[in-house]
């Protein structure tokens, strides 16, 4: 029998079918996990008139990315101690049942329930997918692929909305949700036939104590970023009491596992200098990725006059910049193995960009901010997959779960944290301007103003309010820049410790931040063959 191995390809240099096959498969499953509150958001206001519950509304986002975020590490770690394969396909089959589930709904207690449901999947969905990738390919092959994983973010944001808004109108919302049915049924399909890993049964337990402790960490974070300054004033006993929580649960998670026999997130990772600091540029770059999504819009709709939908549309420069340069920077690496310069590069670029974005006024043309944002977008090309890339690296194939898990985790309560605070910049600089004249509530979903009332204001007042969050979004992009220059500094001291290739012995055990230029390669296992052949990496 015909064996393909990592890095073999056929004669006119491409992949075998069988990864090809795979590939479209967990492109699917990251398509799903990503598009999935980008669509909800359009349908929002014909779910509220149908089941009511307005007062819940914004449970129906939060239930999801709550679950989201608490099961990752979870996720991660299961796929470690059982195998890949079957925790991947749990977690699709899960997000299944929680997309019709939730197309059933009669109330809106129920659809936040089967949101939560819908999260819990979709943890597994991402983690799952960046695991089972490095698993089966090298460090240094995987570049030649970021492109296609960095598409899905751009499908993802700008058609997410457009179809929304299409299968709302037309075929009502629940269709919102039973689109990811047949969609998730061929990756399921896909992935169960083509798709073989080495069958895995560790003896040891998942470590419950630090499982639960993790997630009531994770939880009373996210719940603090949530609700803080919207729901609960920052200095309310609920929102101290969750921050006190939240502390507390993290301190006594590390105490646990210093002592427990197969710990849910090995601490000895962090001995890793590479490791350690992609997990800190990871947190600092989803900080200003997501800040950037949720306030770009609003001002491109507020002050540039552009539609919801076009305001989507706006964000191709920046969505575009990052897919090229992620494509580009991809290759180089596959070519050569060098990497040490792109981090440096990327925050310096995601810096620059912040800084010029913090520039923009009421007379900023589109053109002018499209520049900006592509110079944006370009920085976090260079980011993106790098982080994930490094934090693989610095671990040996059983741990590939931990890693990716680690590498998500981090970006993800990144993101929570950067929405809140700088939500919080740009409401009291809002306010400020308008001496509060306006209501203005800045949530999870971002930065939301009372149309109703702006409507009502003559045209001077309504100029004062473009200026106004001009402002606004002014500050939220000067401390974003201010914290990206952290990253920039702490980018300097990553180590260039070579990627593992392709064509040599195994290893196993923590991987040194001097490993030795033999790479390493995964386990024996087939992809439509009796050993692997190489995937992309996702975002």
């Amino acid at each position: 029998m015909n064996q393909t191995t990592a890095s073999e390809t056929t004669p006119s240099g491409k992949r075998p079918r069988g990864v090809r096959v795979v590939l479209f498969a967990l492109m699917i499953g990251v398509l799903l996990a990503m598009l999935d509150n980008m669509i909800i958001a359009t349908a929002m206001p014909t779910i509220v008139g149908e089941l009511g519950g307005l007062a819940h509304l914004s449970w129906v986002v939060t239930a999801y990315t709550l679950a989201t975020a608490a099961s990752t590490p979870i996720w991660g770690k299961l796929g470690d101690l059982y195998g890949r394969k079957g925790i991947h396909l749990t977690s699709i089959g899960i997000f299944l049942v929680g997309s019709a589930a939730s197309g059933l709904a009669q109330t809106m207690g129920q659809l936040i329930g089967f949101r939560a449901l819908q999260g819990l999947g979709a943890g597994g969905l991402l983690v799952g997918t960046m695991a089972i990738i490095g698993e089966l390919i090298p460090p240094r092959e995987r570049g030649r692929y970021q492109g296609l994983f960095a598409s899905v973010m751009a499908v993802a944001m700008i058609g997410g909305p457009l179809l929304g808004g299409a299968l709302t109108d037309h075929l009502g919302w629940r269709w919102a949700f039973y689109i990811n049915i047949p969609l998730g049924a061929v990756a399921l399909i896909m992935i169960g036939l083509v798709l073989h890993l080495p069958r895995r049964r560790s003896e040891a337990r998942i470590d419950w104590p630090g499982a639960a402790l993790l997630v009531t960490g994770i939880t009373s974070l996210v719940l603090l970023t949530t609700w803080g300054g919207g729901e609960y004033a920052w200095t309310s006993p609920m929102i101290i009491g969750l921050g006190v929580l939240g502390v507390t649960a993290m301190i006594v998670f590390v105490l646990v596992e210093r002592r427990v026999a197969e710990p849910l997130l090995p601490l000895w990772l962090f001995h890793n200098v590479n490791f350690s600091l992609v997990t800190v540029i990871g947190f600092l770059l989803g900080f200003v990725m997501f800040g950037s999504m949720v306030f770009l819009p609003l001002y491109q709709q507020t002050v540039q006059g552009a539609s919801a939908t076009n305001s989507g549309l706006l964000l191709l420069p920046m969505l575009l910049s990052m897919m090229v340069v992620s494509l580009l920077v991809g290759r180089t690496i596959t070519r050569t193995g060098r990497y040490r310069a792109f981090p440096i590069i990327g925050a310096g670029l995601v810096t620059t960009g912040l800084f010029l974005l913090s520039t923009m006024g009421t007379d900023t043309t589109t053109p002018t901010s499209g520049v900006f944002m592509a110079v944006l977008g370009a920085g976090m090309g260079f980011l993106m997959q790098l982080t994930l890339l490094l934090a693989q690296n610095s671990v040996d194939i059983p741990h590939m779960g931990v890693a990716s898990s680690t590498a998500t985790l981090s970006r993800t309560l990144g993101g929570s944290f950067g929405v809140a605070i700088l939500g919080a910049f740009f409401t009291a600089r809002v306010t400020d301007g308008l001496g509060g004249g306006a209501s203005i509530e800045v949530s999870e979903t971002g930065a939301q103003l009372d149309a109703a009332s702006l409507e009502a204001l003559p045209e001077a007042a309504r100029a004062a309010y473009e200026q106004a969050v001009a402002d606004g979004t002014n500050i939220v992009f000067l401390v974003a820049a201010l914290l990206s220059i952290i990253a920039f500094a702490l980018s300097w001291f990553v180590r260039e410790v070579p990627l593992r290739g392709g064509s040599e012995p195994a290893a196993r055990g923590p991987v040194p931040d001097a490993a030795p230029d033999t790479p390493v390669v995964p386990d024996p296992a087939a992809v439509g063959g009796p050993t692997p052949a190489p995937l992309p990496t996702p975002i």
